[in-house]
């Protein structure tokens, strides 16, 4: 009975005597188990549960001597001991949620590897403890967890638990991608731990989150764990985390992910020579195949299997080697990242992006037309430094798209594992075209990225339109049946966009749409001109203002003379009689002022050519529906009677 009133006075001092008087107890009953069990079952039931705040201090001081008094056998007890010590960790009185931290401090530092089977329930405690109001709360549970995390970066890839599993299990609804080289008998589990952390990312409160990318990074600092295999799990929540109001967190959290982003490219690096040294392999296999002293030939593959330390100086370990980087999933989860309205965070995104093309340019080309959608705004972002970022992005972008070949008629591109890359597996195209046999579809969506760009010719800013057009006239040099491969709205949206208060994306636009007519047949050129000649129709203004550049900038791209002759036949039979002599007298300024029509005017001169003599004939035909235009028509082609004849019909009237 005094034990009893020890353990629950009210004074720390009689509870800590209480506790060394168990902890006496506890090592002269060490070889009893049953009496040791006795004595945590009373510490539990009678104390750590007890209503009473000081019994439930007591108890949780008591469990604490009894694991030091077992010393490395208390690895026995732990599943009698660690889970009541854990429910207090949400306890609302903050002095037990204190010893609590204390008595697992304990535990623990005995324990050593065996606490990592309760790894995913301490953790969780801790992430909510490391938020807490009370600072003496907040201090133990420091504590905690820097004991916790020497203890995984020393035992998480060796230690072998001889218990039984972990009562805390946490299972994924998912499979996850898991390395080769992860260890899968250990006490501690990384795939067991991603599925908690998923969800604690993305809590909003700093010290939480200080808490999470501290692990995050601890973890990462591991290599047989391979924590960037698992990073589309968390990656979402972390980016969020350069939100946070706190700069520690902020700092902290962008060093990570530049960590993480080097493993990414050793992974890269490593992958593209293992690759080239398996083709070499194979070319000189094929060119002279090697005999053994049996005469037998050499196994391909030994040849071929990728050497571990690969000579740099590390022995087996090489960085970035057996990395499983799931570059699709990353891509997705950077998409939404790219229009960000924090800085940082879409700063990030287009960075990874960028990174991404030169290293993994068969996932980043499927992605284009949503990366361009998201990219092209950013183009005319007030912040310098994301601005030349976005650009370095959207001219590696436009440089892939060109270096990508069309395919032919072979097998689909399809990944089950969503295009997930292992740098010691072969490479991409490979992995998902050997057991397929559907026809191979093209890797570059033309048509998404055609509508995505011709969304932009709606937004405020110059630069994004001017690069909307830009895209444009590249992918319709590179594939022009694909661009205007069905009657989609671009063609009327280029028209439209003729009307554009820039100059710059009027030339842009205008050059575009005589590419556009270079590459088509007469039909379509004439539709082309006959849409213009209503655009300017039903825009009066357009044709004052921009009328006379819209001309000359369509005869600088095409031939002068195939324009003003499929313009003179539509305005020919023009029923509306007051525009028809309207724009003759804009094209007939055109004709005798601009330098891009020169040679037509040298033509026009000498009539003494047939053709020139048909020129004339198609041109005076329309031009007769404006008499001044007419006549200093004949006086161009120096047609001087039939002009003097002119003058006199028009002196009569």
């Amino acid at each position: 009975m005094p034990l009893v009133r020890g353990l629950t006075d009210k004074t720390y001092d009689r509870r800590k005597t209480a506790a060394l008087e168990i902890e006496k107890m506890v090592r002269l009953h060490n070889e009893d188990p049953d009496r040791i069990t006795a004595i945590i079952d009373a510490l539990v039931q009678d104390f750590v549960y007890s209503n009473l705040p000081n019994a439930r201090y007591g108890g949780l001081i008591g469990l604490a001597a009894s694991a030091i008094a077992l010393g490395p056998g208390v690895i026995d007890y732990l599943d009698i001991i660690v889970p009541p010590i854990l429910s207090c960790f949400s306890n609302q009185d903050q002095k037990v949620r204190y010893y609590a931290c204390e008595s697992m401090y304990n535990i623990a530092k005995v324990a050593k590897g065996e606490v990592l089977r309760f790894f995913n329930s301490i953790f969780d405690a801790l992430c909510k403890l490391s938020a807490d109001s009370d600072p003496m709360v907040k201090n133990g549970a420091e504590l905690l967890d820097r004991l916790i995390k020497d203890i995984v970066s020393e035992l998480s890839t060796t230690y072998v638990s001889a218990q039984q599993p972990p009562l805390n299990t946490a299972e994924s609804n998912e499979p996850l991608v898991i390395p080769a080289s992860l260890p899968r008998n250990t006490a501690f589990s990384l795939p067991r731990f991603i599925p908690l952390l998923s969800q604690r990312i993305y809590v909003l409160n700093s010290s939480a989150r200080q808490f999470l990318v501290s692990w995050i990074a601890v973890l990462d600092s591991i290599p047989d764990l391979e924590l960037v295999s698992f990073l589309p799990e968390f990656l979402d929540g972390l980016l969020q985390c350069l939100s946070d109001p706190s700069k520690d967190v902020r700092v902290s959290t962008n060093n990570l992910l530049e960590e993480f982003f080097v493993v990414i490219q050793q992974a890269a690096a490593v992958r593209e020579q293992q690759q080239q040294q398996s083709e070499y392999i194979k070319s000189r296999e094929a060119q002279t195949p090697t005999e053994n002293v049996d005469g037998k030939h050499d196994n391909p593959s030994m040849a071929s299997a990728p050497v571990e330390n690969d000579g740099q100086g590390k022995g087996t370990y090489v960085p970035g080697q057996g990395v499983i980087v799931q570059y699709g999933r990353i891509v997705e989860i950077l998409l939404p990242h790219l229009s960000s309205t924090e800085e940082d965070i879409q700063r990030t995104a287009l960075q990874w992006i960028n990174g991404f093309i030169p290293i993994a340019k068969d996932v980043v080309i499927e992605y284009t037309p949503k990366i361009i959608k998201a990219v092209l705004p950013t183009l005319a972002h007030p912040v310098n430094n994301i601005r030349l970022i976005a650009l370095e992005t959207n001219q590696n972008l436009q440089q892939l798209v060109l270096e990508t070949h069309q395919p032919e008629p072979m097998i689909s591109v399809s990944d089950p594992l969503g295009r997930s890359v292992a740098v010691d597996s072969p490479p991409l195209h490979k992995l998902s075209t050997e057991h397929s046999s559907e026809p191979e579809t093209e890797p570059f969506d033309y048509q998404a990225t055609v509508v995505n760009l011709r969304l932009q010719f709606l937004n405020n800013h110059e630069e994004t339109r001017v690069a909307s057009l830009e895209w444009l006239l590249m992918l319709h040099k590179k594939a022009p049946k694909k661009v205007l491969a069905s009657n989609d709205g671009t063609f009327p949206a280029l028209l439209k966009t003729l009307s554009d208060p820039s100059e710059e994306v009027v030339r842009r636009d205008l050059q575009l749409l005589a590419q556009i007519s270079s590459y088509s047949d007469h039909e379509y050129f004439k539709s082309f001109m006959m849409n213009l000649l209503s655009l300017f129709s039903t825009d009066r203004r357009l044709l004052e203002t921009r009328g006379s550049l819209i001309v000359r900038q369509l005869c600088t791209s095409l031939h002068p003379e195939r324009i003003y002759c499929t313009i003179a036949n539509i305005l020919e039979n023009d029923e509306d009689l007051e525009f028809a002599s309207i724009m003759i007298q804009h094209l007939n300024i055109i004709l005798i002022n601009s330098s891009e029509l020169a040679d037509l005017r040298k033509r026009l001169r000498n009539l003494e050519q047939k053709d020139n003599q048909r020129l004339f004939i198609a041109l005076y035909k329309s031009w007769c529906h404006n008499a001044v235009a007419t006549f200093s028509l004949c006086l161009l082609a120096q047609a001087y009677e039939h002009a003097a004849n002119m003058l006199q019909v028009l002196y009569v009237r």
